[in-house]
């Protein structure tokens, strides 16, 4: 009898055990401006709720990663800034900038590039592996004859281009909205319109231009403002229609990275089972979680990458191909592994594990919770209605989260109590 019930007492506590998990099986992307921050001021839950993901050592229970599309710094200095906010220590290897991907693409990271954005380009550019890139105002000193929208800027003596000639400038870099939109507009379309050589005459019929790798299509962010501010998005409506006035076509993305694109989430993934490997948590990261404020960027992503691994685990044995969404949502662009992105990196992103991504949108951002989404697909949806990219479609299901919560505190409650996850 008394071993029956020492048996007994043993299977109860083993049972007891599956009940609450201690090693987790699920990874944490988490937005930044809007969900733990409003320009530099803190968001008061998001403090708190990092307390419950630490533990008195300051390491996280769980792999986190910070997927921001801001684009203006170095991972290290978000993630100094991160630690400051939060009050837990951050690496810099937990931290995705819409420009993390192009650490990928090797094929441009010989080649002359010119980079448009604002902070430290040259610094965010090496960081990244080009090692020639060039910025919009060493282009403004080289050819000070191109930028004339501002008077007061004119060149004062007339000048003619320096007699040392920059190389063909072979693809252009947008990192992010730069600080005198005019400036960046006109000699980004110099370039383009010139093959490279923006002290020569426009070549129209040289179609389809240089390369155009962007970062960041969010139309508009929050701050400290009571609505939403102008971003990267905007600047690149503004790029894309000029463009299309001037020559009468369709300016060509090779790649957009950043929320929402496919290739930001697997990269996002990949960091996510880095840091799981780096713990030695054995168990598989099954479920990954995006919390975020904006519907068309956090929302849509999240979700555009569930349908992606629904799709992929679906048809398991086939060969991964890394998409990234462009010309106009009418067509994937595949990126293969002999072409933009180095072979090693899609061996590393093709190994996803990953079977489903949740979205978890908060009420602190963007979101309006007294708006609706539009959900009669039989409704015309218009630009003003669709604040996402011109490269992606409007889909309705794209833009309901599966989870509507208050803040950042109510997201990490919930997601605990979906994993029914109690960390050691």
């Amino acid at each position: 009898m008394c071993v029956r019930m020492e048996i007994t007492s043993v299977l109860f506590l083993f049972f007891s055990s599956l009940q609450l998990n201690i090693l987790p099986s699920f990874g944490l992307l988490f937005d930044i401006d809007g969900v733990l921050v409003r320009g530099k001021t803190p968001i008061p839950a998001a403090k708190t709720a990092f307390q419950k993901l630490v533990n008195s050592q300051g390491q996280f229970f769980v792999p986190v990663v910070f997927v921001t599309n801001a684009g203006n710094c170095l991972r290290q200095k978000k993630a100094d800034q991160l630690s400051h906010v939060l009050g837990v220590p951050i690496s810099q290897d937990q931290v995705m900038m819409s420009h993390s991907p192009l650490r990928m693409f090797k094929r441009y990271h010989e080649k002359c590039v010119l980079v448009s954005g604002q902070g430290p380009l040259l610094d965010i550019a090496q960081d990244l592996g080009f090692c020639q890139p060039i910025t919009i105002e060493t282009l403004r000193e080289k050819y000070p004859l191109l930028d004339v929208v501002d008077h007061d800027r004119r060149p004062k003596i007339l000048q003619y281009p320096s007699a040392v000639e920059l190389p063909k400038i072979e693809a252009v870099v947008l990192f992010g909205e730069p600080v005198r939109w005019e400036t960046n507009l006109q000699l980004i379309i110099d370039v383009l319109l010139t093959s490279g050589y923006p002290g020569n005459p426009y070549h129209r019929e040289n179609y389809p231009h240089i390369p155009v790798l962007a970062c960041n299509m969010d139309l508009m962010w929050v701050a400290e403002a009571q609505s939403p501010r102008f971003g990267h998005g905007t600047f690149m409506v503004c790029l894309e229609n000029i463009y299309k006035k001037i020559t009468g076509k369709d300016l060509k993305y090779e790649a957009l990275m950043g929320k929402p694109s496919e290739l930001t989430y697997q990269y996002a993934e990949y960091l996510i089972r880095a840091q799981a490997a780096e713990r030695q948590w054995k168990q598989p990261i099954q479920t990954l979680y995006a919390v975020g404020d904006n519907l068309m960027t956090d929302v849509y992503g999240a979700n555009l990458y569930n349908r992606y691994l629904e799709d992929k685990n679906s048809r398991k044995g086939s060969k991964t191909q890394i998409q990234a969404k462009v010309a106009g949502g009418r067509r994937p662009a595949t990126l293969f592994q002999d072409d933009e992105i180095d072979n090693s990196w899609e061996s590393e992103l093709a190994s996803s594990a990953a079977i489903r991504c949740r979205s978890v949108l908060v009420c602190t951002g963007v979101y309006n919770p007294h708006t609706e989404v539009l959900s009669d697909t039989r409704e015309t949806i218009t630009e003003t209605v669709f604040h996402g990219h011109r490269d992606f479609r409007f889909d309705p299901g794209l833009v309901e989260p599966d989870h509507i919560v208050p803040d950042v505190d109510a997201a990490v409650d919930l997601i605990f109590q979906l994993e029914n996850f109690a960390p050691s």
